[in-house]
């Protein structure tokens, strides 16, 4: 069977792709750009990508067509599509129906942290022995893959992502994956291209919620107003917090840069975890992700003995490289309260050195000023910050700054990359913050250092 992807190259989508090609399915797929790690992942399987979207694609004629929630009317490879009367799917809806059916679907939720703490329970499961598969929108390290199919395992940890799932299903993606373990991380407003305000996004997560089985778990944040909102909407499944010393699991950090704390559960102090990671919102990923695998039987010394073997995903506070003592990292934080924890859970790693926070504005809530007033005090923690104004943000940077004398502004990345060189010192630390490529700056800072 030959399944083509409309919008290959995204995460979620670029998973989707691996998990067809591990079914045997034939796969190709088109996007307009390609960029690590995604890109690397489908060209090592083999994956023919089109540059750029065509109804030549479509040639030879798949069985059925996977479109991305990226694309939309108008697109001239959609409306081959369609006047071809070509069979299609959403990514989540081919997910649900062809992968998930009938497997123990751990999913975790939230505005922040999906990512890591979905590689955390995904790693915890396979320390166990549970061999797990999973989909997740990033690259976890300690598989190198963003997607596994198991066939043999009932396990299937998914990263439940809010935003929509096609043109033609404005639903949330994770309203497709019927999670019999639910990890609600946190809420916030965010993804304000689909959503007019919280109330909203709170109104998909409460779908979520009905969708998950008496007998099933929901783990959620201690004292977020925003989920027990949501909670109080109704609930029909039983509930383990974590968080405070009032929650199910809680953890004591021994440390100031948290690499170091004890795990509490029910009250009593039950094992200790020494790592590499940094960072109190770290700290509580590990919480969730020990949680949902507990749900799933995993002992607690188990998930202990994994966390402290986790080695990160890709992107996040990822230590590109070091020149002439200068340490240059890469993170996707996007959002205010992601922005102000990197920083400072980078800054509880590097004392009194200096950070240079550089940041690409790029999500959809950002280009739209939404956040626009909470962004500078997110970065006031970093000595120097760098800004990039790039050409489709609806609202001044220039001005916005203004209220930080610390920030600066470049219209132009080569300029941006000049101005770091020129104020760089031996024992600093630049944080690249972004979710998109940023013109591969990491790798032209590096070389040009």
């Amino acid at each position: 069977m030959h399944i083509h992807i409309l919008g290959i190259c995204g995460t979620f989508m670029a998973g989707i792709a691996l998990l067809a090609k591990q079914q045997g399915y034939t796969v190709t797929g088109s996007d307009t750009a390609t960029y690590p790690p995604m890109s690397i992942q489908l060209e090592s399987l083999g994956i023919e990508c089109h540059s750029g979207y065509s109804p030549k694609n479509l040639s030879p004629q798949p069985e059925i067509v996977i479109i991305g929630n990226a694309l939309s009317r108008g697109n001239p490879e959609v409306e081959a599509v369609f006047n071809q009367g070509l069979p299609y799917i959403s990514g989540p809806q081919w997910l649900s129906e062809q992968i998930l059916a009938k497997r123990w679907v751990l999913a975790v939720a939230g505005t922040h942290g999906k990512t890591t703490t979905s590689s955390m329970l995904a790693w915890i499961l396979e320390e166990a022995n549970l061999s797990p598969s999973f989909l997740i929108g990033g690259v976890p390290e300690n598989f190198g893959v963003s997607a596994r199919l198991v066939e043999a395992s009932p396990f299937f940890v998914v990263e439940a992502d809010e935003y929509d799932t096609a043109f033609f299903d404005k639903r949330s993606k994770f309203v497709h994956y019927h999670p019999n373990t639910l990890v609600l991380n946190n809420l916030e407003f965010d993804h304000a291209d689909i959503f007019p305000d919280l109330a909203a996004i709170q109104r998909q997560f409460h779908h979520l919620i009905r969708t998950v089985p008496g007998n099933g778990l929901i783990i959620y944040k201690n004292q977020e107003v925003a989920i027990d909102e949501v909670l109080k909407q109704g609930c029909w499944t039983p509930l383990e917090t974590i968080g405070n010393s009032d929650s199910d699991w809680y953890a004591k950090s021994l440390t100031q840069d948290h690499r170091n704390f004890e795990i509490w559960h029910k009250n009593q102090p039950v094992s200790e975890i020494k790592w590499d990671l940094i960072g109190q919102y770290n700290v509580h990923n590990a919480l969730a992700a020990m949680s949902a695998a507990h749900h799933a039987g995993v002992p607690i010394a188990v998930a202990c003995e994994a966390l402290e073997q986790f080695k990160s995903v890709k992107r996040r506070l990822e230590l590109r490289g070091v020149k002439k003592g200068i340490s240059v990292y890469d993170d996707f934080a996007h959002h205010p309260t992601a922005i102000a924890a990197t920083i400072e859970a980078l800054r509880q790693r590097v004392g009194e050195q200096r950070i240079i926070a550089v940041l690409e504005p790029r999500s959809n809530t950002m280009r739209m000023g939404i956040h626009k007033n909470e962004l500078m005090p997110a970065l006031q923690g970093a000595n120097v910050v760098a800004l990039y104004q790039p050409k489709n943000l609806g609202w001044s940077l220039f001005q916005t700054a203004k209220s930080l004398e610390k920030a600066q502004v470049f219209e132009q990345v080569g300029a941006l990359i000049e101005y770091l060189i020129s104020i760089a010192q031996s024992g600093d630390h630049i944080l690249i913050m972004s979710n998109g490529r940023f013109e591969n700056i990491h790798q032209r800072l590096l070389t040009a250092i």
